[in-house]
């Protein structure tokens, strides 16, 4: 049992954390993932919550899953995932979503030795994260971005459900529709977007295009839950307007809640957490909620 994270002690105690066990069948410390159990689990066979960092995919760590999985593995009702993959100092684009595919193939895999119900996996990241869970969602049976890493190749990673909280999808629009005051220059050549496909993304908009969720959407996708800040100074709020168009174009189940005046994850007041909460709870245990656009005010952030 760890409690020395940064997560609350009242929490630490009510989940263990089995770290760094390898998906890819690599030693490779990026392709990595840690599962937390919940100490008393509410039963035998439990939904899989499954988080994956941001950090522009070129900084990050699966570690981060400590203090965003507590809220929901200490409940005795999930059992939390965290996901490394491979940053850009490393490899490009799709590397990230193909490490990403065989973990999901790796929970399904190993199910049964954890009391994982391999029919009931949500997905979650913020930022790059969120582009990732957003790939996941949409790319689910595009062979393409599946990869073919890892000894479980057989299995399927399709999700149940995606909570994408300012996940990036169409790079080549960041700039025309940024925040007032944002300094990012997405277009860059060393920007976090170009690092990631290999080149300036203007220059490489058919490589970009494999990188958009959006590119992806079709009507059997899982419902997506999405959470964006309108004053994000990174990843404009457009981004996450532009994807809800498509998911509803397709007939795709979706909701999207608007932090008004909100940054980048910052601003966030604690109705956005209870309601990722009642998603997982609504796809993941069967305890309906009523789903509707809204917008929450951001609390003081700046």
């Amino acid at each position: 049992m760890l409690a020395t994270h940064s997560f609350a002690a009242a929490q630490s105690d009510k989940m263990e954390r089995i770290p760094d066990i390898p998906y890819a069948d690599t030693d490779n410390p990026r392709q990595m993932l840690d599962v937390f159990l919940p100490t008393n689990r509410t039963s035998e066979l439990l939904p899989v919550v499954v988080y994956i960092h941001g950090g522009g995919w070129r900084n990050g760590s699966k570690d981060r899953g400590n203090r965003s999985l507590a809220p929901l593995v200490s409940t005795g009702n999930y059992i939390g995932i965290s996901v490394g993959y491979r940053l850009t100092n490393e490899a490009q684009w799709p590397s990230q979503i193909h490490d990403c595919k065989a973990a999901i193939r790796w929970i399904r895999a190993h199910a049964k030795t954890y009391g994982m119900d391999p029919d009931r996996i949500g997905i979650f990241g913020t930022s790059a994260g969120g582009h990732l869970v957003s790939m996941l969602g949409t790319s689910g049976d595009v062979p393409a971005m599946e990869g073919d890493l890892g000894p479980h190749t057989g299995e399927s990673s399709r999700v149940t459900c995606v909570a994408d909280l300012f996940g990036p999808t169409n790079f080549l629009l960041m700039n025309s529709t940024a925040a007032p005051g944002a300094k990012l220059d997405h277009d860059a050549a060393k920007s976090p977007e170009s690092l990631l496909i290999g080149g300036a993304i203007q220059e490489h908009p058919q490589k970009v295009a494999t990188a958009n969720p959006i590119t992806y959407v079709t009507p059997d996708d899982p419902p997506f839950l999405i959470i964006h800040g309108t004053l994000d100074p990174l990843v404009s709020y457009n981004q996450s307007e532009i994807f809800q168009t498509a998911l509803n174009d397709a007939k795709v189940d979706n909701t999207l809640i608007t932090v008004t005046d909100g940054g980048h994850g910052k601003g966030f007041p604690p109705a956005t957490a209870e309601a990722m909460a009642r998603f997982f709870d609504h796809h993941l245990r069967n305890i309906p909620s009523k789903w509707s656009d809204h917008a929450v005010a951001a609390t003081p952030w700046r």
